[in-house]
């Protein structure tokens, strides 16, 4: 009897770790502060330093994007090729634009993929951003390097709301169909034992009904940019997701309350300025998605 209550004891305290936890036994954090990217307006997008940044400035969950290598692994971009506006050969040479577009990730094996430097040089668009030479890394070794980091560092588990980059008319040219999608980043993230704090977001909403129909548990948002009300995205849908996460514009008192009559959360992206969070906020959002997470977390 002992032995049996002092297995219950150690099988009690692995639970309170937080690993196999159920979603449902993990909160989700009361107000969500997103780093986009990272935290593209101040470091270099979807790198480990950017989501190390990010951690060290307080958000609760760190955004980033997902593709699929040509050899089938997970892989942080938001974009389907190597993007010229801020990416630079091995070499720290320029691509040129009509070359960038032949360089797509779902055809190029990710030895391949690493060599190319996405963190020095200058993009215009965020002047804020910090140079440093880094690389496009694989999910899992974002997974490691985070989770040691915030270990090091004494810092709370964080969320990772994690989008997969696909479309119908991507499929076989720039994603694999939403199935193998949807497993190969699913294999990962169990595999690392973060599921309880996973969320899974697109556009595509192939993908999240997927995740709905074969992982229950793991906690879905469906991406938009035009305003419908809760219970046509629900039906859209066939299932109700965690979360909506509009474009930040579209947003209004009505908009939360119709998501929130359903307890679906509202979390808009992406708001970059003071104002537009202070009137976010106002209406009753869930959290807020931002290329400047220092303006969530009040730095």
């Amino acid at each position: 009897m002992r032995t049996k209550l002092f297995i219950s004891a150690v099988a009690g305290l692995v639970a309170l770790s937080g690993f196999g936890l159920f979603n449902a036994e993990v909160p989700y954090p009361k107000f969500s502060t997103e780093a986009h990217r990272g935290g593209r307006g101040i470091m270099p997008e979807n790198t480990i330093p950017a989501m190390k940044n990010a951690i060290d400035m307080g958000v609760t969950t760190l955004e980033m994007d997902t593709h699929i290598t040509g050899d089938g692994q997970v892989v942080l971009s938001h974009d389907e090729y190597i993007n010229p506006l801020f990416s630079l050969t091995a070499d720290s040479k320029e691509i040129s634009p009509d070359d960038a577009k032949k360089l797509i990730l779902y055809k190029m094996p990710y030895t391949e993929l690493k060599r190319y430097d996405v963190g020095s040089k200058p993009c215009s668009n965020f002047p804020q951003q910090k140079k440093l030479k880094a690389y496009m890394p694989l999910l899992s070794d974002l997974i490691d390097s985070v989770q040691t980091y915030s270990k090091v560092r004494h810092k709370p588990q964080v969320f990772y709301n994690i989008e997969t980059k696909c479309s119908a008319e991507g499929d076989g040219l720039y994603n694999p169909a939403p199935d193998e999608f949807v497993s190969l980043l699913m294999a990962v993230i169990e595999k690392k034992k973060i599921t309880p704090w996973v969320v899974i977001q697109s556009f595509d909403k192939r993908t999240i009904q997927i995740i709905n129909k074969k992982y229950p548990k793991v906690r879905t948002s469906y991406l938009v940019m035009e305003k419908h009300t809760a219970d046509e995205y629900v039906a859209e849908l066939g299932f109700t997701p965690f979360i909506i996460s509009p474009y930040c514009k579209i947003v209004d008192a009505a908009f939360v309350k119709s998501c929130h009559d359903k307890n679906i959360k509202v979390l808009p992206w992406t708001a970059n300025s003071a104002e537009e969070i202070s009137r976010l906020k106002s209406v009753g959002v869930d959290g807020i998605i931002s290329d400047y997470p220092g303006l969530l977390v009040g730095e």
